[in-house]
């Protein structure tokens, strides 16, 4: 038996959904995707009948991780974005936790991104991939204005409004650069992508922006900073400088800056209410356009 389209996919789980839906979540405008350390954005974001924004948990904040390294197709990790579209989303605001490539970045600062690499399109793992589902887009979909520039201004305007002047915390706008996981990247993968642009890297985010973008959704993406990649050369073994040093000092050296997901999780815990109270201010300046 052939294997329901996309798009039958997508509108069964809406007619699954719908009858269970509140009568204010029956017209939803704005869909949120939590990223790692961020699912309390859900409980932060005011309903409004016919202006209501879902949220969605993705990555760490779910049961089951449906992410892309977990092994499910690029498809199923997307299919939520289809489902927002048929329910009526015309926004999806993304957000993520993303290690630094920029050297100016500093853990706990926040991102709104402008661009990507989505490097495993690269190398043929994209969600558009196989027959184009008509339904939802055209088969070559331009991703040039992928991040809306009015939605980045909003955010712009949102941050200056929740966040005091004097907080440590910064905001930027950046490049982010997608690899598919699960690992952290290398000292040289980092290098690369530094020098071909990124600002950040992660690893959930660009195969969502690029279906919403497919079905015509406006998109917002913010990462947060919860590491600084190590970009430095790896220490050589033949370095005069290293001889006497004892193997319990070599693996000090080795794992300066080394990311785990413990401390990504805590720096996205540290960070979630700015986030949180960003993305609100965020959502409902858009609801005053």
């Amino acid at each position: 038996m052939a294997e329901a389209s996309v798009f039958e996919q997508a509108k069964a789980a809406v007619e699954y959904l719908r009858p269970q839906l509140p009568e204010a979540f029956q017209k939803p405008r704005v869909a949120i995707i939590c990223g790692s350390g961020l699912g309390g954005l859900a409980d932060t974001i005011d309903a409004k009948t016919n202006k209501t924004p879902i949220c969605f948990e993705d990555e760490y904040d779910v049961d089951e991780d449906h992410s892309f390294y977990e092994g499910h197709s690029m498809q199923k990790v997307t299919l939520p974005v289809r489902i927002f579209k048929l329910l009526g989303v015309e926004t999806v605001v993304v957000t993520n936790a993303c290690g630094g490539l920029n050297p100016d970045y500093v853990v706990g600062d926040v991102v709104i991104l402008n661009d990507h690499l989505f490097l495993a399109g690269v190398s043929g793992a994209h969600p558009l991939r196989g027959p184009n589902a008509e339904e939802f887009g055209t088969r070559f979909p331009p991703l040039s204005d992928a991040y809306d520039l009015e939605l980045r201004r909003t955010a712009h305007r949102a941050w200056k409004k929740v966040v005091p002047a004097e907080s440590k915390r910064r905001i930027h706008e950046g490049v982010y650069a997608y690899c598919s996981g699960p690992s952290f990247e290398t000292r040289a993968e980092c290098r690369m992508m530094r020098m071909l642009g990124a600002d950040t890297v992660g690893m959930s985010t660009v195969p969502e922006i690029i279906v919403a973008r497919h079905c015509g959704m406006k998109v917002l993406a913010l990462s947060l900073v919860t590491n600084n990649c190590v970009l430095s050369p790896a220490p050589r073994g033949d370095d005069h400088l290293l001889q006497k040093s004892t193997a319990e000092e070599l693996n000090v050296i080795v794992d300066e800056g080394k990311a785990n997901h413990e401390e990504v999780l805590e720096a996205g815990r540290e960070a979630a209410s700015d986030m949180q109270k960003l993305v609100s201010q965020a959502v409902e300046d858009m609801f005053a356009q």
